[in-house]
């Protein structure tokens, strides 16, 4: 059973873009969604609106969600809930 992490915004940032460069498809699929050309990505790395925007992306694609969860040995719920004080509105 995944353990539950304490995970930060920063940490899930950097946990989804590793996915993301593991796995060309999904990495072209979100930077075609979110407009990022490949130099802008690079700048954009390690700054808070890329992190939001990579989590925003994996909660809202289950899927990923759940590969990234049970890559990284955490639960889909430790997840969203950095979602949602990244998202207080819902």
């Amino acid at each position: 059973m995944p353990k539950t992490l304490e995970l930060t915004s920063r940490t899930l940032g950097e946990l989804c873009l590793h996915h993301l460069a593991e796995n060309p498809a999904q990495l072209a699929e979100f930077m075609s969604l979110t407009g990022y050309s490949p130099e802008a990505l690079r700048k954009a790395v390690g700054g808070g609106g890329l992190d939001r925007g990579l989590i925003d992306y994996f909660a809202a694609n289950e899927a990923l969600l759940l590969a990234l969860s049970a890559n990284n040995g955490f639960k889909p719920d430790d997840f969203m809930r950095v979602w949602a004080r990244l998202n207080p509105a819902g």
